[in-house]
């Protein structure tokens, strides 16, 4: 199975995508529906919102 390709990759992140990252994670979304809404791998997401100090709900 390829892995997937994210367009954002090492892009750096803006105001928008922390906005609704932000959005995302107040509504519970998960790590994974969160990265995937911002095109962005699990890593880099979970990554952004820990320096924004932005909780993202455990999934289980």
């Amino acid at each position: 199975m390829p892995k997937e390709v994210f367009t954002r990759h090492k892009q750096p992140w803006n105001a928008e995508e922390a906005g609704k990252l932000r959005l995302l994670a107040g509504k519970g979304q998960g790590l994974k529906q969160i990265a995937k809404a911002l095109n962005r791998s699990e890593e880099s997401t979970k990554k952004f919102a820990k320096q924004q100090k932005i909780a993202i709900a455990k999934k289980r």
